[in-house]
């Protein structure tokens, strides 16, 4: 529970009342790898906190493709907002890429928490706005760069990250074949 309030007190403060409250509402989600925190068509109703591991956020192209859109590692919350707030389904699916811990919140209890909590809804837009961020710093580059400077930014940006995905899972999310990302890997060794 430590880690989840050191996160959430990076975006406003909270007394122990408003605490011992969270912590009352999060209840905790070993998920198995390769199992789904959410799945295409279902509508979110659940907020997680990743404790332990890595999910991944992928769908699939009108080629049938699997595509790795995102990754998510420990201390991030993960939810498909529009499924939360709006009851639309989501077109992505979240997955364990390794043996995950979670605290899990239902969607009534993430309500409570808005309607209890003075300041809440703004503290999750922060969280909401810096993960945004953070997505983007991820994914903007990769437009303009070529496959061996992607991978080795990635690399240099999130080392933890590198040798706890498949590459398999890596190569979609960097834009290229399996083969091609590992005749780079090669390369640069």
């Amino acid at each position: 529970m430590d880690e989840l309030f050191t996160y959430l007190l990076q975006f406003g403060s909270l007394n122990p009342r408003q605490l011992d409250l969270i912590a009352s509402k999060a209840t905790p989600l070993a998920l198995p790898r390769d199992a789904y925190f959410l799945e295409a068509g279902q509508v979110s109703r659940r907020v997680g906190f990743l404790l332990e591991g890595v999910l991944r956020i992928c769908y699939y192209n009108n080629q049938g493709q699997e595509i790795t859109r995102n990754f998510i590692d420990e201390h991030h919350l993960t939810t498909n907002l529009r499924g939360l707030e709006d009851g639309l389904a989501s077109a992505e699916y979240v997955q364990a890429v390794t043996d995950c811990r979670l605290l899990v919140f239902t969607k009534p209890d993430w309500d409570e928490l808005a309607h209890t909590i003075v300041g809440w809804r703004e503290m999750v837009h922060q969280m909401t706005t810096r993960h945004l961020h953070e997505k983007l710093a991820r994914i903007s580059p990769m437009v303009s760069q070529d496959a061996t400077t992607r991978y080795r930014e990635f690399l240099a940006n999130y080392p933890q990250l590198a040798n706890r995905i498949p590459l398999s899972y890596l190569a979609s999310f960097l834009g290229m074949t399996q083969s091609s990302l590992s005749r780079i890997r090669r390369n640069i060794r």
